[in-house]
């Protein structure tokens, strides 16, 4: 497994981490047994980064994470790299919540989900435009200083607000994102990251599961999975951009790697990005993720993938609000 140092931050990790948004109840049931051999896989492989929110289902997520690396976590810490994130309250009167109390409480729920003593990572899950920068940045600061977490990163912030954090502490990684279907990101916000040396950790590079490989026209998604409920997976939109992920498919083969393999190896190819972020349920797609990370596409390869995404229609993701 290569890895890299994420940014300012000095954290050395995996270009592959493991994300647990899928554990918190919003892609539908989650067989916990498949997801602890998932996780433990993925340490296996050479995974050392692995993402969490106390958003994913209030705390569950954290909690299985903390129980599958329980033994490493107890003997090998510093093995271990774990980031998480806070500052949401999905289902309040205020869902975007990055006050001083806010925060702090959640730092400790989160330490106690996953029985830790400290977090190497900790990110504001998404802007919150009523709290000033100023009181969000200043009371992680403390968080620091305290030694409860380690670095400070932020997620789903565009430039106005990250400069406005940076005024008052650095920011040292952000996290955004980035799949063949979501390239916004690369006007903007991943220039002025590069600029800062900011870690940059790309999540949903497989398109929330529409470059997985393993949809087609009749998938249908129910409740709780949020999917259900996204303009991106429904209609012909959702038709459009799967036969564009059929191209993809075929352009992968030839190149002996699947669909998926190629989404997450186009997502590490971008200039600046240092983490792509992939969750997984079952120990054979996070095995396939981490062997994209030593896959290597080269400039021709990337011209003609841009030539096979170009009539895509943008695949959106879900926001404490709710799906896009």
């Amino acid at each position: 497994m290569r890895t890299t140092t994420l940014g300012r931050s000095g954290l050395e990790v995996s270009r592959i981490a493991y994300g647990t948004w899928q554990l918190g109840g919003d892609w539908g049931d989650v067989d916990e047994s498949a997801v602890l051999t998932a996780i433990r896989s993925a340490h296996e492989l050479g995974i050392n980064l692995f993402d969490s929110a106390q958003g994913y289902g209030f705390g569950s997520a954290e909690e299985l994470l903390g129980r599958a690396l329980r033994s490493t976590l107890d003997t090998d810490r510093e093995s271990v790299v774990l980031a998480t994130k806070g500052g949401i309250n999905p289902g309040s009167d205020r869902t975007r919540d990055a006050r001083a109390p806010y925060l702090r409480a959640g730092v400790e729920a989160s330490l106690r989900a996953l029985g830790v003593d400290y977090i190497d990572l900790y990110q504001v899950h998404w802007p919150d435009p009523a709290t000033p920068a100023e009181e969000t940045a200043t009371a992680l600061q403390e968080l620091v200083d305290e030694g409860k977490i380690r670095h400070v990163g932020v997620s789903n912030y565009d430039v106005a607000e990250l400069a406005a954090f940076e005024a008052v502490r650095p920011v040292e990684t952000l996290q955004s994102p980035l799949h063949l279907f979501q390239r916004e990101v690369q006007d903007e916000i991943l220039p002025y990251a590069r600029r800062l040396d900011l870690g940059f950790l790309a999540y949903s590079p497989l398109g929330s599961g529409m470059l997985s490989g393993a949809l087609e026209p009749t998938t249908r998604f129910t409740d709780p999975d949020w999917r259900a409920g996204a303009s991106a997976f429904t209609g012909d939109t959702f038709t459009r951009n799967l036969a564009i992920v059929d191209d993809l498919a075929a352009f992968a083969a030839r190149r002996s790697m699947t669909v998926a393999q190629l989404a997450v190896a186009w997502v590490l190819a971008q200039e600046g990005v240092n983490v792509a972020i992939v969750g997984a349920r079952r120990p054979k797609n996070i095995q396939t993720a981490a062997e994209a990370a030593d896959l290597t596409l080269t400039d021709d390869d990337l011209v003609e993938i841009d030539k096979i995404t170009a009539g895509a229609v943008p695949v959106l993701g879900s926001t404490p609000e709710g799906p896009l």
